[in-house]
Protein backbone atom coordinates (compact mmCIF):
# COMPACT_ATOMS: atom_id res chain seq x y z
CA UNK A 1 0.00 0.00 0.00
CA UNK A 2 1.36 3.31 -1.04
CA UNK A 3 0.41 6.86 0.18
CA UNK A 4 1.26 10.47 -0.06
CA UNK A 5 1.08 10.74 4.32
CA UNK A 6 0.81 8.16 6.74
CA UNK A 7 0.07 9.05 9.86
CA UNK A 8 0.45 6.57 13.02
CA UNK A 9 -1.86 6.82 15.77
CA UNK A 10 -5.73 8.33 15.78
CA UNK A 11 -5.72 10.69 18.57
CA UNK A 12 -6.24 14.20 18.49
CA UNK A 13 -3.15 15.26 17.08
CA UNK A 14 -2.99 12.15 14.63
CA UNK A 15 -6.49 13.29 12.99
CA UNK A 16 -5.67 16.66 12.70
CA UNK A 17 -2.52 15.93 10.65
CA UNK A 18 -4.42 13.47 8.24
CA UNK A 19 -7.54 15.94 7.98
CA UNK A 20 -5.27 18.49 7.13
CA UNK A 21 -3.17 16.33 4.86
CA UNK A 22 -6.24 15.26 3.06
CA UNK A 23 -8.09 18.40 2.59
CA UNK A 24 -4.53 19.62 1.11
CA UNK A 25 -5.34 17.12 -1.85
CA UNK A 26 -2.79 14.41 -0.43
CA UNK A 27 -3.61 10.77 -0.55
CA UNK A 28 -3.41 9.86 3.52
CA UNK A 29 -3.84 6.91 6.02
CA UNK A 30 -4.35 6.50 9.35
CA UNK A 31 -2.86 3.45 10.96
CA UNK A 32 -4.26 2.54 14.26
CA UNK A 33 -3.22 -0.76 16.47
CA UNK A 34 -6.81 -1.26 18.21
CA UNK A 35 -10.30 -1.46 16.91
CA UNK A 36 -11.30 1.49 17.81
CA UNK A 37 -10.57 5.23 16.81
CA UNK A 38 -9.16 8.42 19.53
CA UNK A 39 -6.70 6.66 21.95
CA UNK A 40 -6.27 8.45 24.98
CA UNK A 41 -7.82 11.53 23.18
CA UNK A 42 -10.83 9.72 23.15
CA UNK A 43 -11.14 9.70 27.40
CA UNK A 44 -10.57 13.61 27.60
CA UNK A 45 -12.38 16.45 28.28
CA UNK A 46 -11.50 17.58 24.99
CA UNK A 47 -9.56 20.85 26.08
CA UNK A 48 -7.11 22.53 23.68
CA UNK A 49 -5.40 25.01 24.80
CA UNK A 50 -4.80 27.51 21.71
CA UNK A 51 -4.51 31.05 22.90
CA UNK A 52 -5.25 33.64 20.44
CA UNK A 53 -7.67 32.60 18.20
CA UNK A 54 -11.32 34.03 17.46
CA UNK A 55 -12.97 31.51 20.03
CA UNK A 56 -11.27 33.62 22.86
CA UNK A 57 -12.29 36.75 20.86
CA UNK A 58 -16.01 35.74 21.12
CA UNK A 59 -15.75 35.10 24.49
CA UNK A 60 -14.42 38.34 25.52
CA UNK A 61 -10.63 37.04 25.98
CA UNK A 62 -8.79 39.54 23.17
CA UNK A 63 -4.98 39.41 24.25
CA UNK A 64 -4.90 35.66 24.85
CA UNK A 65 -1.80 35.36 22.66
CA UNK A 66 -0.43 38.29 24.24
CA UNK A 67 -1.24 37.41 27.61
CA UNK A 68 -0.35 33.89 27.03
CA UNK A 69 3.75 34.85 26.36
CA UNK A 70 3.61 36.42 29.67
CA UNK A 71 2.12 33.57 31.31
CA UNK A 72 4.42 31.07 29.47
CA UNK A 73 7.44 33.71 30.11
CA UNK A 74 7.08 33.32 33.89
CA UNK A 75 6.82 29.33 34.03
CA UNK A 76 9.55 28.39 31.25
CA UNK A 77 13.11 29.27 31.06
CA UNK A 78 13.86 32.63 29.49
CA UNK A 79 13.90 33.61 26.20
CA UNK A 80 11.04 31.16 24.79
CA UNK A 81 12.44 28.59 22.76
CA UNK A 82 11.36 28.44 19.11
CA UNK A 83 9.44 25.92 19.27
CA UNK A 84 7.34 28.20 22.34
CA UNK A 85 6.98 30.68 19.60
CA UNK A 86 6.36 28.63 16.86
CA UNK A 87 3.18 27.54 19.03
CA UNK A 88 1.79 31.09 20.36
CA UNK A 89 2.13 32.57 16.74
CA UNK A 90 0.16 29.43 15.19
CA UNK A 91 -2.55 28.51 17.59
CA UNK A 92 -4.92 31.14 16.42
CA UNK A 93 -4.53 30.22 12.21
CA UNK A 94 -4.91 26.30 13.35
CA UNK A 95 -7.74 27.07 15.08
CA UNK A 96 -9.05 29.10 12.36
CA UNK A 97 -7.97 26.53 9.18
CA UNK A 98 -10.21 23.69 11.49
CA UNK A 99 -13.28 25.66 11.84
CA UNK A 100 -13.26 26.83 8.48
CA UNK A 101 -14.49 23.54 7.51
CA UNK A 102 -17.98 22.82 8.53
CA UNK A 103 -17.09 19.54 10.60
CA UNK A 104 -15.40 21.41 13.25
CA UNK A 105 -16.90 23.82 15.88
CA UNK A 106 -15.36 24.94 18.76
CA UNK A 107 -16.09 26.97 22.21
CA UNK A 108 -14.68 28.31 24.93
CA UNK A 109 -14.42 26.21 28.27
CA UNK A 110 -14.69 28.08 31.40
CA UNK A 111 -11.33 26.01 33.36
CA UNK A 112 -9.07 27.49 35.14
CA UNK A 113 -5.08 27.39 34.23
CA UNK A 114 -3.09 25.78 36.48
CA UNK A 115 -0.49 28.48 37.79
CA UNK A 116 -0.87 32.01 39.80
CA UNK A 117 1.13 33.69 37.08
CA UNK A 118 2.07 37.07 35.37
CA UNK A 119 -0.59 36.50 31.94
CA UNK A 120 -2.79 34.36 33.21
CA UNK A 121 -6.54 35.00 32.29
CA UNK A 122 -9.38 34.48 35.03
CA UNK A 123 -11.12 31.24 34.20
CA UNK A 124 -8.96 30.10 31.82
CA UNK A 125 -8.30 30.36 28.25
CA UNK A 126 -8.89 26.81 26.58
CA UNK A 127 -11.54 26.06 24.13
CA UNK A 128 -13.51 22.58 23.39
CA UNK A 129 -15.08 21.13 20.56
CA UNK A 130 -19.07 21.90 20.50
CA UNK A 131 -20.84 18.27 21.62
CA UNK A 132 -22.38 16.28 18.77
CA UNK A 133 -24.89 13.83 18.59
CA UNK A 134 -24.14 10.36 17.62
CA UNK A 135 -27.26 10.17 14.95
CA UNK A 136 -25.64 13.00 12.92
CA UNK A 137 -22.67 11.17 11.97
CA UNK A 138 -21.91 8.61 9.15
CA UNK A 139 -22.42 5.24 10.89
CA UNK A 140 -18.46 4.54 10.10
CA UNK A 141 -17.86 7.80 11.78
CA UNK A 142 -20.26 6.83 15.03
CA UNK A 143 -19.01 3.22 14.87
CA UNK A 144 -15.03 4.08 15.33
CA UNK A 145 -14.86 6.51 17.84
CA UNK A 146 -13.44 4.92 21.14
CA UNK A 147 -16.00 5.37 23.97
CA UNK A 148 -15.15 7.60 27.29
CA UNK A 149 -13.09 5.74 29.35
CA UNK A 150 -15.71 4.47 31.78
CA UNK A 151 -17.89 2.57 29.18
CA UNK A 152 -14.71 1.16 27.32
CA UNK A 153 -13.48 -0.51 30.14
CA UNK A 154 -16.40 -2.25 30.65
CA UNK A 155 -16.85 -2.83 27.17
CA UNK A 156 -20.20 -0.81 26.82
CA UNK A 157 -20.96 1.28 23.62
CA UNK A 158 -20.68 5.13 23.81
CA UNK A 159 -22.92 7.72 24.52
CA UNK A 160 -25.86 9.17 22.16
CA UNK A 161 -24.16 12.51 22.64
CA UNK A 162 -20.65 12.92 21.82
CA UNK A 163 -18.98 15.27 24.52
CA UNK A 164 -14.83 16.59 24.94
CA UNK A 165 -12.74 13.76 23.62
CA UNK A 166 -15.38 11.63 21.82
CA UNK A 167 -16.85 14.91 20.30
CA UNK A 168 -13.18 16.23 18.88
CA UNK A 169 -12.38 12.75 17.29
CA UNK A 170 -15.71 12.34 15.97
CA UNK A 171 -15.42 16.05 13.99
CA UNK A 172 -11.72 15.25 12.92
CA UNK A 173 -12.44 11.79 11.67
CA UNK A 174 -16.04 12.73 9.74
CA UNK A 175 -14.18 15.80 7.91
CA UNK A 176 -11.24 12.86 7.05
CA UNK A 177 -13.41 10.41 5.82
CA UNK A 178 -15.60 12.99 4.11
CA UNK A 179 -12.55 13.82 1.79
CA UNK A 180 -11.39 10.76 1.26
CA UNK A 181 -8.83 9.60 4.14
CA UNK A 182 -8.81 6.26 5.10
CA UNK A 183 -8.38 4.33 8.36
CA UNK A 184 -6.76 1.14 8.65
CA UNK A 185 -7.77 -0.41 12.15
CA UNK A 186 -5.83 -3.42 14.18
CA UNK A 187 -2.41 -2.10 12.10
CA UNK A 188 0.69 -2.13 14.85
CA UNK A 189 2.97 -0.43 13.87
CA UNK A 190 6.67 -1.67 14.89
CA UNK A 191 9.28 0.63 12.36
CA UNK A 192 10.03 2.74 10.52
CA UNK A 193 10.83 2.11 6.44
CA UNK A 194 14.34 3.79 5.46
CA UNK A 195 15.70 4.01 2.09
CA UNK A 196 19.04 6.10 1.66
CA UNK A 197 18.36 7.82 4.95
CA UNK A 198 15.02 8.80 4.13
CA UNK A 199 11.96 7.43 6.02
CA UNK A 200 9.55 5.97 3.12
CA UNK A 201 7.26 4.35 5.18
CA UNK A 202 6.46 1.90 8.39
CA UNK A 203 6.44 -1.53 9.00
CA UNK A 204 3.30 -3.21 10.90
CA UNK A 205 1.28 -6.11 11.82
CA UNK A 206 -2.09 -6.02 10.20
CA UNK A 207 -4.96 -8.53 10.51
CA UNK A 208 -3.11 -10.77 8.03
CA UNK A 209 0.19 -10.98 9.21
CA UNK A 210 2.86 -8.29 8.27
CA UNK A 211 2.93 -5.28 6.13
CA UNK A 212 4.46 -2.52 4.68
CA UNK A 213 2.73 1.20 4.12
CA UNK A 214 4.24 3.23 1.97
CA UNK A 215 4.57 7.06 1.88
CA UNK A 216 5.67 9.16 -0.59
CA UNK A 217 5.95 12.41 1.49
CA UNK A 218 6.55 11.35 4.59
CA UNK A 219 5.65 9.77 8.08
CA UNK A 220 3.61 11.48 11.02
CA UNK A 221 4.31 9.79 14.36
CA UNK A 222 1.49 10.83 16.33
CA UNK A 223 0.60 7.38 18.57
CA UNK A 224 1.17 8.76 22.11
CA UNK A 225 3.95 7.80 24.43
CA UNK A 226 5.27 4.82 26.11
CA UNK A 227 2.83 4.62 29.25
CA UNK A 228 1.82 1.21 28.64
CA UNK A 229 5.61 0.09 28.67
CA UNK A 230 6.80 -1.23 32.10
CA UNK A 231 10.30 -1.62 30.54
CA UNK A 232 10.42 2.03 29.17
CA UNK A 233 9.23 3.51 31.81
CA UNK A 234 11.52 1.63 34.36
CA UNK A 235 14.41 2.22 31.90
CA UNK A 236 14.13 6.29 32.08
CA UNK A 237 12.43 6.64 35.33
CA UNK A 238 9.12 7.47 34.54
CA UNK A 239 6.90 7.53 37.96
CA UNK A 240 3.72 5.73 37.90
CA UNK A 241 3.32 2.15 36.87
CA UNK A 242 1.54 1.34 33.30
CA UNK A 243 -0.97 -0.60 35.19
CA UNK A 244 -2.45 3.23 36.47
CA UNK A 245 -1.91 5.08 33.18
CA UNK A 246 -4.80 5.97 31.33
CA UNK A 247 -4.08 4.78 28.12
CA UNK A 248 -6.63 2.57 26.24
CA UNK A 249 -5.32 -1.06 26.76
CA UNK A 250 -2.53 -2.51 25.33
CA UNK A 251 -1.56 0.46 23.48
CA UNK A 252 1.58 3.50 23.92
CA UNK A 253 4.05 1.31 24.26
CA UNK A 254 6.69 3.16 22.90
CA UNK A 255 7.72 1.12 19.51
CA UNK A 256 8.24 4.60 17.89
CA UNK A 257 10.32 6.04 20.26
CA UNK A 258 12.82 3.32 20.01
CA UNK A 259 12.16 3.02 16.59
CA UNK A 260 13.06 6.66 15.51
CA UNK A 261 16.23 6.46 18.44
CA UNK A 262 17.14 3.49 16.12
CA UNK A 263 17.71 6.00 13.40
CA UNK A 264 19.81 8.32 15.87
CA UNK A 265 17.00 10.68 16.08
CA UNK A 266 17.51 12.62 19.48
CA UNK A 267 14.99 12.32 22.56
CA UNK A 268 14.45 14.73 25.70
CA UNK A 269 12.18 14.45 28.67
CA UNK A 270 11.62 11.24 28.82
CA UNK A 271 11.83 10.77 32.65
CA UNK A 272 8.68 12.85 32.84
CA UNK A 273 5.25 12.27 32.28
CA UNK A 274 1.12 14.32 32.72
CA UNK A 275 0.76 12.78 36.27
CA UNK A 276 -2.61 12.61 38.47
CA UNK A 277 -3.66 11.49 41.20
CA UNK A 278 -5.79 7.60 40.25
CA UNK A 279 -7.76 6.28 42.39
CA UNK A 280 -7.51 2.34 42.10
CA UNK A 281 -9.91 0.24 41.03
CA UNK A 282 -10.59 -3.73 42.44
CA UNK A 283 -8.71 -4.62 39.19
CA UNK A 284 -5.78 -2.66 39.95
CA UNK A 285 -5.93 0.38 36.95
CA UNK A 286 -6.02 4.03 38.18
CA UNK A 287 -8.74 6.10 37.42
CA UNK A 288 -7.81 9.50 36.71
CA UNK A 289 -9.50 11.84 39.49
CA UNK A 290 -9.91 15.58 39.49
CA UNK A 291 -11.72 18.77 41.45
CA UNK A 292 -11.92 17.72 45.15
CA UNK A 293 -14.76 19.11 46.81
CA UNK A 294 -14.04 17.54 50.12
CA UNK A 295 -11.50 14.89 52.23
CA UNK A 296 -8.12 14.89 52.93
CA UNK A 297 -5.05 13.00 50.78
CA UNK A 298 -2.65 11.72 53.14
CA UNK A 299 0.48 9.77 53.46
CA UNK A 300 1.60 6.57 54.44
CA UNK A 301 1.51 7.74 58.08
CA UNK A 302 -1.81 9.58 57.83
CA UNK A 303 -0.23 12.79 56.99
CA UNK A 304 -1.35 15.53 54.48
CA UNK A 305 1.47 16.49 52.28
CA UNK A 306 0.12 18.95 49.47
CA UNK A 307 -3.34 21.25 48.75
CA UNK A 308 -5.53 18.32 47.50
CA UNK A 309 -6.84 21.18 45.16
CA UNK A 310 -3.91 21.25 42.93
CA UNK A 311 -4.04 21.11 39.57
CA UNK A 312 -3.84 17.23 39.12
CA UNK A 313 -0.21 17.18 37.71
CA UNK A 314 0.76 19.17 39.85
CA UNK A 315 -0.44 16.87 42.82
CA UNK A 316 0.74 14.19 40.85
CA UNK A 317 4.13 15.52 41.12
CA UNK A 318 3.62 15.97 44.68
CA UNK A 319 2.75 12.13 45.33
CA UNK A 320 6.03 10.93 43.33
CA UNK A 321 8.23 13.08 45.07
CA UNK A 322 8.28 10.80 48.31
CA UNK A 323 7.47 6.75 48.55
CA UNK A 324 5.40 7.18 51.10
CA UNK A 325 2.97 8.44 49.54
CA UNK A 326 2.35 5.66 46.76
CA UNK A 327 -0.05 4.93 47.24
CA UNK A 328 -2.19 7.63 49.66
CA UNK A 329 -5.65 7.72 50.90
CA UNK A 330 -8.31 10.32 50.53
CA UNK A 331 -10.14 10.15 53.73
CA UNK A 332 -13.49 11.70 53.73
CA UNK A 333 -16.85 11.87 55.54
CA UNK A 334 -20.22 10.66 54.91
CA UNK A 335 -22.00 14.05 53.53
CA UNK A 336 -22.10 12.90 49.97
CA UNK A 337 -23.82 9.29 51.15
CA UNK A 338 -20.55 7.92 50.81
CA UNK A 339 -19.80 8.31 47.02
CA UNK A 340 -16.43 9.97 46.69
CA UNK A 341 -16.28 13.63 46.75
CA UNK A 342 -14.16 14.08 43.57
CA UNK A 343 -14.86 13.29 40.01
CA UNK A 344 -13.19 10.06 39.24
CA UNK A 345 -13.06 8.16 35.76
CA UNK A 346 -14.37 5.81 36.25
CA UNK A 347 -15.34 6.03 39.72
CA UNK A 348 -16.66 2.13 40.64
CA UNK A 349 -19.27 1.46 42.65
CA UNK A 350 -18.32 1.85 46.66
CA UNK A 351 -19.46 -0.96 47.63
CA UNK A 352 -17.48 -3.03 45.22
CA UNK A 353 -14.34 -0.61 46.20
CA UNK A 354 -15.44 -1.64 49.84
CA UNK A 355 -15.29 -5.32 49.00
CA UNK A 356 -12.34 -5.25 47.17
CA UNK A 357 -10.56 -3.30 50.05
CA UNK A 358 -10.09 -0.53 47.87
CA UNK A 359 -11.38 1.58 50.16
CA UNK A 360 -12.02 0.95 53.75
CA UNK A 361 -15.18 2.01 56.48
CA UNK A 362 -15.70 2.90 60.00
CA UNK A 363 -17.89 4.58 62.45
CA UNK A 364 -15.21 6.68 64.36
CA UNK A 365 -11.48 8.50 62.48
CA UNK A 366 -9.68 6.38 65.30
CA UNK A 367 -10.76 2.82 64.03
CA UNK A 368 -10.17 4.23 60.67
CA UNK A 369 -6.92 5.17 61.58
CA UNK A 370 -6.11 1.98 63.14
CA UNK A 371 -7.73 -0.10 60.16
CA UNK A 372 -4.69 1.56 58.06
CA UNK A 373 -2.42 1.60 60.24
CA UNK A 374 -1.58 5.54 60.43
CA UNK A 375 -0.83 6.62 64.04
CA UNK A 376 -1.11 10.42 62.61
CA UNK A 377 -4.17 10.86 60.84
CA UNK A 378 -6.77 11.55 63.43
CA UNK A 379 -4.45 14.94 64.55
CA UNK A 380 -4.52 15.56 61.27
CA UNK A 381 -8.50 15.94 60.42
CA UNK A 382 -8.41 17.36 63.73
CA UNK A 383 -5.83 19.71 62.40
CA UNK A 384 -7.67 20.15 59.23
CA UNK A 385 -11.34 20.93 60.58
CA UNK A 386 -9.79 23.61 62.66
CA UNK A 387 -8.39 24.92 59.30
CA UNK A 388 -11.76 24.45 57.61
CA UNK A 389 -13.57 26.76 60.81
CA UNK A 390 -11.36 29.65 60.30
CA UNK A 391 -11.37 29.22 56.29
CA UNK A 392 -7.59 29.22 56.44
CA UNK A 393 -5.26 26.25 55.45
CA UNK A 394 -2.54 27.11 57.10
CA UNK A 395 -0.18 24.39 55.58
CA UNK A 396 -0.38 23.92 52.23
CA UNK A 397 -3.18 27.37 51.54
CA UNK A 398 -5.99 25.20 50.16
CA UNK A 399 -8.76 27.16 48.50
CA UNK A 400 -6.68 30.18 48.02
CA UNK A 401 -6.41 29.97 44.67
CA UNK A 402 -8.76 30.29 41.54
CA UNK A 403 -8.12 26.57 40.36
CA UNK A 404 -8.86 25.33 44.32
CA UNK A 405 -12.25 27.49 44.50
CA UNK A 406 -13.39 26.46 40.88
CA UNK A 407 -14.96 22.73 42.26
CA UNK A 408 -15.74 23.68 46.18
CA UNK A 409 -18.80 23.61 47.35
CA UNK A 410 -18.82 24.09 51.13
CA UNK A 411 -20.48 26.81 52.84
CA UNK A 412 -18.15 27.40 55.88
CA UNK A 413 -15.67 30.75 55.07
CA UNK A 414 -13.71 28.73 52.57
CA UNK A 415 -15.74 26.61 49.94
CA UNK A 416 -12.88 24.49 49.54
CA UNK A 417 -12.54 23.59 53.28
CA UNK A 418 -15.17 21.39 54.30
CA UNK A 419 -14.74 19.88 57.48
CA UNK A 420 -14.47 16.07 58.42
CA UNK A 421 -17.51 15.87 60.64
CA UNK A 422 -20.52 13.09 59.16
CA UNK A 423 -19.62 9.84 59.97
CA UNK A 424 -18.92 6.92 58.93
CA UNK A 425 -15.69 7.70 57.92
CA UNK A 426 -14.09 6.50 54.54
CA UNK A 427 -10.48 5.82 53.25
CA UNK A 428 -9.77 5.66 48.83
CA UNK A 429 -6.61 4.05 48.06
CA UNK A 430 -4.71 6.39 45.77
CA UNK A 431 -1.92 4.92 43.22
CA UNK A 432 -0.12 7.26 40.84
CA UNK A 433 -1.73 7.45 37.63
CA UNK A 434 -0.76 9.58 34.26
CA UNK A 435 -2.33 10.80 31.21
CA UNK A 436 0.80 9.92 29.13
CA UNK A 437 4.57 10.77 29.17
CA UNK A 438 5.65 14.19 28.37
CA UNK A 439 8.99 12.60 26.44
CA UNK A 440 9.75 11.74 23.19
CA UNK A 441 11.50 12.60 19.84
CA UNK A 442 13.15 15.78 19.60
CA UNK A 443 11.23 18.00 16.19
CA UNK A 444 12.13 21.36 14.98
CA UNK A 445 9.75 24.07 14.01
CA UNK A 446 8.05 22.03 11.36
CA UNK A 447 7.82 18.79 13.16
CA UNK A 448 10.66 17.28 11.68
CA UNK A 449 12.24 14.60 13.73
CA UNK A 450 15.81 15.49 14.27
CA UNK A 451 18.71 13.21 14.50
CA UNK A 452 21.39 13.55 17.26
CA UNK A 453 23.60 15.74 14.73
CA UNK A 454 20.60 18.72 14.85
CA UNK A 455 20.21 17.74 10.78
CA UNK A 456 15.97 16.61 10.36
CA UNK A 457 15.45 12.86 9.22
CA UNK A 458 14.32 13.13 5.89
CA UNK A 459 10.49 12.05 5.37
CA UNK A 460 9.44 11.57 9.41
CA UNK A 461 7.66 13.90 11.44
CA UNK A 462 6.19 13.80 15.40
CA UNK A 463 3.57 15.57 17.63
CA UNK A 464 1.26 14.84 19.90
CA UNK A 465 2.88 12.85 22.75
CA UNK A 466 5.12 10.68 20.36
CA UNK A 467 6.96 14.03 20.33
CA UNK A 468 9.12 15.78 23.24
CA UNK A 469 6.75 18.24 24.71
CA UNK A 470 7.83 21.63 23.96
CA UNK A 471 7.04 22.90 27.43
CA UNK A 472 9.35 20.40 28.78
CA UNK A 473 7.83 19.42 32.27
CA UNK A 474 5.38 22.04 32.99
CA UNK A 475 1.91 21.66 32.41
CA UNK A 476 0.60 25.39 31.68
CA UNK A 477 -3.27 24.65 31.54
CA UNK A 478 -5.98 22.86 30.71
CA UNK A 479 -5.42 21.43 27.08
CA UNK A 480 -1.74 22.23 26.71
CA UNK A 481 -1.22 18.24 25.22
CA UNK A 482 -3.53 18.89 22.73
CA UNK A 483 -3.07 22.30 21.76
CA UNK A 484 0.59 21.94 20.89
CA UNK A 485 -0.21 18.52 19.03
CA UNK A 486 -3.23 20.03 16.68
CA UNK A 487 0.05 23.05 15.93
CA UNK A 488 2.75 20.50 14.83
CA UNK A 489 0.70 18.53 13.47
CA UNK A 490 -0.38 21.65 10.93
CA UNK A 491 3.64 22.30 10.64
CA UNK A 492 4.12 18.81 9.78
CA UNK A 493 1.61 18.87 6.92
CA UNK A 494 2.79 22.18 5.62
CA UNK A 495 6.02 21.20 5.12
CA UNK A 496 5.47 18.11 3.80
CA UNK A 497 2.74 19.60 1.01
CA UNK A 498 5.73 21.44 -0.12
CA UNK A 499 8.02 18.35 -0.39
CA UNK A 500 8.60 16.70 -3.77
CA UNK A 501 7.12 12.82 -3.88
Amino acid sequence: MTFDVVVVGSGGGALVAAHLAQKAGLSTVVLERTAMVGGTSAYSGGACWLPGSAVQRRAGIDDSTASAREYLEALLPRPLSPLVEVFLAEAPRVVERLEADDAFAFEWLPFPEYFDAPGRVTMGRSIQPVAVRRDELPPEVADLVRPPVERDRAGTAGRRTLTGGQALVARALHAFLRDGGTVLTGHHVTGYVVEDEVVVGVEATGPDGPTRVHSRRGVIAAAGGFEGNPRLRAAHGVPGDAAWTMAPAGTNAGELLEAGIALGARVDHLQHGWLCPGLEQPDGHGSFTLGFRSGVMVDGRGRRYANECLPYDRFGDAMAASPDRVPSYLVFDSREGGRLPAIAMPEGEPAEHLAAGTWLRADTLDELAEQLGMPDLVGTVQRFNGFAATGTDEDFGRGADEYDRFFAGGDGPNPALVPLDTPPYLAARFVLSDLGTKGGLVTDEHARVLHEGGRPIRGLYATSNSAASIFGPVYPGPGAPLGKAFVFAARAVDHLTQEKP
